[in-house]
């Protein structure tokens, strides 16, 4: 059997938005609501909170979470998840799970990490959504993607993917932020050079697709925005309380 670990990479520092996993949501700080769905996804065997930041560390800590304290050089969260794959050799596939996703549905994850055991020769998963009737496509922060019919990612773009050329138009997907790895993968990808694909893009994934690695996409029917900004997290707490999760 192969062991799945869950990694939330949680750095305290962002520039929009310091500190944003720590922030209360109802009476729970945000990385704690992410711990509490990945740890309810039967499809990892472990769950575990990747951290450059102590008061992060603690705070996991204080809700019965596991943590590890992480270099403060990674410039993303891919590399902090390969230090840990680097600790924890023995599992087989790591999962990146964005610690600023409070909303996030553990049947994704599962969706994401069955997605990669039925199809071991693909290197990666990931995940995606049909794009909303008030979303703008034409946001470069909304990254869309486009898949073959066996869910294998095709391209990543900020653009507008499809081009709607004429009126029989393929729903746009909206890439959503978690990744599952092959171990031995993700050792490797921090070897490859930043493609030209990516550097024109600025998204990572593209490097595995130009070195022609191949890219999984579980597609689900809706998902919650991550907390980018204040006000994303005001919104969230809106929804949280018309669902009845916080007061």
């Amino acid at each position: 059997m192969l062991k799945v670990m869950g990694v939330l990479p949680a750095r305290f520092a962002s520039s929009r938005f310091p500190g944003k996993l720590l922030q209360k949501l109802g009476d729970k700080p945000v990385i704690q609501w992410v711990w509490e769905a990945a740890s309810r996804c039967e499809d990892l065997d472990k769950v575990l909170v990747a951290t450059d930041d102590e008061r992060i560390r603690e705070t996991v800590e204080s809700f019965g979470g596991e943590a590890i304290l992480t270099s403060e050089d990674h410039p993303s969260g891919t590399d902090r998840l390969t230090e840990v794959a680097t600790i924890y050799s023995d599992y087989d596939i790591l999962v990146n799970i964005q610690g600023d996703e409070p909303g996030i549905d553990h049947q994704l994850i599962s969706g994401v990490v069955r997605l990669k055991l039925d199809h071991p020769e693909w290197e990666m998963t990931t995940a995606a959504r049909p794009m909303e009737k008030h979303e703008d496509p034409l946001v470069p922060e909304r990254v869309k993607v486009v898949i073959t019919k066996k869910s294998k990612a095709l391209y990543f773009s900020r653009s507008l993917l499809p081009f709607p050329r004429n009126k029989t138009q393929q729903p746009v997907l909206i890439h959503l932020g978690i990744y599952s790895y092959q171990r031995d993968f993700l050792m490797r990808f921090r070897t490859l050079p930043s493609s030209n694909l990516e550097k024109t893009e600025l998204l990572e994934q593209l490097r595995v697709i130009e070195n022609d690695y191949s890219i999984g996409v579980y597609v689900c029917h809706s998902s919650l925005h991550p907390i980018d900004t204040p006000e994303d997290l005001d919104n969230l707490r809106k929804i949280f309380k018309e669902r009845n999760l916080i007061h």
